[in-house]
């Protein structure tokens, strides 16, 4: 597989991913979908690796790299889980764009990757502002939306601090492994989330959340991680957080069109802004390299 099918098919598995998460909650609860989501993905991945004779490497990098992923992972989504009660599911993924800009700032420290420039922090400001106009269409659309946004961001935060924290182990490890440890330390969080909270089974699990939760432990949890970090692992961290940029436009007019979710002006206009502020962001090397080609055709 060509690492280019491999960044294409993760946006598309992020772009559904939050439609899935709000689908998989219908009914059962935040903490049943999240919690049967990852409970049955490390069943899965575990049984598929017993079958195939895998071992999973153990030596201190390998183990720091499992629990780097799993606890980043266990607290961006439960984060994302209890936001998404308050967005719509393209907002999610909007707002979780934002991890580009997080995990640039902290790989410019951490891991000496390129840090803030002039033309970076304009795109910061432009991307605060499309934030910004989210913020105020939200209260409009529900006066508990700023809850969702932030705990969205949240999110987006650990996810970058996690994703830096795996490319700085630099664990000589392959993805499937990786996918593997990561889910299998997110079921024992998730197991202990459940034991502490005394939460007991539903007695019925709608049709859609059932097929939702198979969905997100299969083709979100393992086939999106598995693919996820065969790209994190050949690219910088911020380019493999680009991802970010382009799965929620697929991601907001499929919760238009699939979920009947609100797409005005004002949403279409913040989520431009954001989004445009993370193009800049990133390629703001590119556009010095024309301005300078340019004067010297001058």
């Amino acid at each position: 597989m060509t690492l280019i099918i491999a960044y294409l098919s993760v946006v598309l598995i992020w772009a559904t991913t939050p439609l899935a998460i709000q689908w998989s909650s219908e009914s059962v609860g935040y903490l049943f979908g999240i919690c049967s989501r990852f409970f049955l993905g490390a069943l899965i991945a575990s049984s598929i690796a017993l079958f195939i004779g895998k071992r999973l490497p153990f030596h201190r990098k390998a183990l720091l790299t499992y629990l780097a992923g799993g606890l980043g992972m266990s607290l961006a989504m439960l984060s994302v889980y209890w936001g998404s009660q308050y967005i719509p599911s393209g907002w999610v993924s909007i707002m979780f764009g934002f991890s580009p800009m997080m995990t640039g700032i902290m790989a410019s420290y951490l891991l000496q990757e390129r840090g803030l420039t002039f033309y970076r922090t304009v795109a910061v400001m432009m991307s605060l502002a499309g934030l910004w106009i989210m913020l105020e269409t939200g209260m409009q659309y529900d006066q508990h939306a700023f809850k969702g946004i932030l705990a969205v961001l949240l999110s987006a935060l650990i996810y970058s601090s996690s994703m830096v924290a795996i490319k700085r182990v630099g664990a000589d490890i392959d993805a499937f492994s990786s996918v593997i440890g990561t889910l299998l330390v997110a079921a024992v969080l998730f197991a202990s989330i459940w034991l502490f909270t005394g939460m007991s089974l539903p007695n019925v699990i709608p049709e859609r959340a059932g097929y939702a939760i198979i969905y997100l432990a299969t083709v979100g949890s393992i086939l999106g991680f598995l693919l996820f970090y065969y790209v994190l692992r050949r690219v910088e961290a911020t380019r493999a957080s680009l991802i970010s940029l382009l799965s929620p436009v697929c991601a907001l007019l499929l919760g238009h069109l699939v979920n009947a979710e609100p797409l005005n002006l004002n949403i279409v206009l913040g989520s431009v802004f954001i989004l445009s502020g993370l193009l800049l962001y990133e390629f703001e090397v590119a556009i010095c390299r024309v301005k300078t080609n340019n004067k010297s055709g001058n």
